[in-house]
């Protein structure tokens, strides 16, 4: 099941990723209501209650896996909460139930002043490596809303080729198998990545919650 990485810290140079948890639900539903992230996710704006059901369903599903993005060197020195230095969220779905090996992934970098920084780049990399080793994935695809550019050229940069066009949802779908040596170059490309244990990270701050 896709609790694998309820407890896993992976910390990169940008962006570090983190179990999505209930504490992170509010900066995120505030993220949803604006009409452009809406557009950009093909999605529907959630009440308050929704998007807590909605980050159980992402803990608790066994064909999800998710993490919510962090401002490294905001977050690093502890000196501000998660919510404070959330800029973004990545996830990776199973949605072939005959094939676990095929991983449909999808990036988000909300904050408009973290956009065409590498934030979206490395946390990509960083969460297909993280598949790739830990979750068997094989096989990667992305879907993306015909006029988000930016996005499409960053997964272009990440060897992924466009496999298919769907007018009706105005949507490109991109594909990447991951040879051997694909497989080389997203373990170089994340080597600098520290995995580390949120519960003992987030402990120290934490103990009073108990």
């Amino acid at each position: 099941a896709m609790k694998i990485n309820q407890n896993t810290v992976l910390q990169g140079k940008k962006v570090t990723l983190v179990p999505y948890t209930s504490a992170h639900v509010p900066r995120y539903h505030e993220w949803m209501q604006s009409e452009e992230l809406q557009r950009l996710t093909a999605s529907e704006p959630l009440s308050l209650e929704q998007e807590y059901d909605m980050q159980r369903s992402w803990r608790d599903d066994a064909d999800k896996c998710t993490f919510i993005v962090l401002d490294t060197e905001r977050w690093s020195g502890q000196a501000c909460a998660d919510e404070d230095c959330m800029v973004g969220d990545v996830n990776l779905f199973l949605t072939d139930a005959e094939d676990p090996t095929l991983g449909e992934i999808e990036i988000m970098i909300a904050e408009p002043n973290y956009r065409g920084r590498g934030f979206g780049k490395e946390a990509t990399l960083m969460m297909m490596s993280y598949g790739v080793a830990k979750l068997g994935i094989t096989k990667f695809e992305a879907k993306i809303g015909q006029e988000n550019e930016a996005s499409i050229c960053m997964f272009k940069k990440l060897h992924f080729k466009e496999v298919a066009v769907n007018n009706v949802f105005q949507e490109v779908t991109l594909r990447l198998d991951v040879s051997d040596q694909e497989r080389r170059w997203l373990l170089e490309q994340t080597n600098h990545v520290e995995e580390k244990s949120y519960v003992e990270l987030k402990l120290p701050a934490g103990v009073l919650e108990t």
